[in-house]
């Protein structure tokens, strides 16, 4: 039996008694649950291009076949530990929060928050950039574009808003229908593959750069496991359902990555200056026709559809989830009377992301991909230090190792971030610099109002550090 202020910790990181939990109708199943989590991680192969473009063909491939078992697994198993254990919609700001307090959690917190968004203002930048493949209406620079973007981001907010259940399913529908194009490639692909083209090597020696496009390619391409866990409080028998969940999405994702891109390097004789961003739309149509170049392009607008949605449900409930820590005023935890969402947590984070918007989008996944470097740093330790420190914090699922090596395992993915941030550029080290500031700031902003009672906080949980 777990000790009482073990138990305390895991009904304050769910966020609500017992009570409210059963007053309130669960939404998310194990299937729509896959699909979100494959659209909070992947969206199907669109953006993996520039693996080829940087290492060629047979690097590429390696990297997305090394890259899961170094990165992805780490991740996903933590994840599944962690937000069993606690199930509530704080997530990953829960785990921190019980491991070393409030201020590492809002840190982690603020850090996650502004990867989300941040990372959410490139879905409707890529939608923008596939539709101008169709018409240069939506050409960089134009009216059109701009009014495209800010334009599909306010609809499908509203779309997000109307619950969990229509993103979940809405996310089958699209999952299915963006890697649809790639089965017909891939189909086609098979009469004109060549098995020694898999092997060609970088076509020059690769410099900095290079390695810097490579590495935040496939980091960009195979993160944010952890963010289904700000959903945790959502899910239909969490314990159960979310490590088949994780576990489905990872073998479909690397089936996602792969397929295309064996069919594609293997079929076609290219050069790699050719594979940037949006080249599977072309190479579809080399190797079937335009009507499947189109198709692919559609299928990437869908994909950035999903991806959007899965990315603003993860962000608007961690900020519910923060308000029922108490680390955020309760107003952020308002739910929709009709559809259960956090309405008010969805409008703050649609407003942050349409503000990223106008970023390149090289600066968008750079920017995301060096503060959730540092948030993975901050999770990692809370996990191993969880594990150490609080022994008998109930596990419904429990990765099946001891602390030794779940420390070797931490290692690699921990050594790999290192290096991802050793490559970024200072604009990069300025901004997680003022993130981490913001949070700062933004905390003790928290703590005064809460001590002065001007805004309403729920009850802070009960924890041991």
């Amino acid at each position: 039996m777990a000790a009482p202020a073990l138990v305390d910790v895991e009904l304050a990181a769910a966020g609500e008694n017992e009570g409210e939990k059963e007053s309130r109708k669960k939404t998310l199943s194990l299937i729509p649950l896959i699909f979100i989590i494959f659209f909070e991680v992947s969206g199907g192969a669109y953006g993996a291009e520039p693996t080829v473009q940087a290492a060629g063909p047979l690097l590429a491939m390696i990297g997305f076949v090394v890259f899961p078992f170094v990165w992805s697994v780490p991740e996903a198993l933590i994840t599944a530990e962690l937000a069993t254990a606690f199930a509530g919609d704080g997530g990953y700001v829960s785990w921190v929060t019980a491991a070393f307090g409030p201020f590492p959690g809002f840190l982690m917190g603020t850090w996650k928050y502004f990867t989300c968004v941040i990372n959410n203002a490139a879905y409707p930048v890529l939608c923008a950039d596939y539709l101008s493949r169709i018409s240069h209406r939506f050409s960089g620079g134009s009216a059109v574009r701009d009014g495209t973007i800010t334009g599909l981001a306010v609809v499908l907010s509203l779309v997000n808003y109307t619950g969990l259940a229509i993103v979940g399913w809405g996310s089958v529908a699209l999952g299915l229908a963006a890697m649809a194009p790639f089965v017909v490639m891939a189909a086609a692909a098979l009469p004109k593959i060549r098995p020694e083209r898999w092997l060609r090597l970088p076509e020059t020696r690769m410099t900095r750069a290079d390695w810097s496009l490579y590495l935040n390619t496939l980091f960009w391409n195979l993160n944010y496991w952890d963010s289904v866990s700000t959903l945790a409080g959502e899910v239909k028998n969490p314990k159960k359902t979310l490590p088949r969940a994780l576990l489905t999405a990872g073998l479909l994702i690397c089936i996602g990555y792969l397929v295309p891109l064996l069919a594609t390097t293997g079929a076609l004789q290219l050069s790699q200056d050719q594979w940037t961003d949006g080249f599977f739309a072309d190479a579809a149509g080399m190797i079937v026709g335009k009507w499947l170049k189109v198709c692919v392009e559609v299928g990437a607008v869908l994909s950035a559809i999903g991806l959007y949605e899965a990315a603003l449900s993860a962000c608007s409930f961690q900020l519910l989830g923060m308000a029922d820590l108490g680390l955020l005023p309760r107003f952020l935890a308002v739910r929709s009377a009709w559809f259960g969402t956090p309405w008010l947590a969805i409008i703050v984070s649609t407003a942050i992301t349409l503000a990223f918007t106008f970023m390149r989008f090289e600066d968008i996944v750079a920017a995301a991909n060096f503060t959730y470097a540092l948030s993975m740093l901050l999770e990692f330790a809370a996990f191993l230090w969880l594990r150490q420190k609080k022994p008998l914090l109930k596990r419904p699922f429990r990765v099946p190792a001891s602390t030794p090596w779940l420390a070797a395992m931490c290692t690699v993915p921990s050594a790999f971030i290192v290096l991802v941030m050793f490559m970024a550029s200072w604009r990069m080290y300025a901004v997680s610099a003022g993130m981490t500031s913001l949070g700062a700031v933004l905390y003790f902003l928290s703590k005064a109002l809460k001590a002065k009672k001007w805004l309403a906080y729920a009850d802070p949980p009960c924890t041991e550090h």
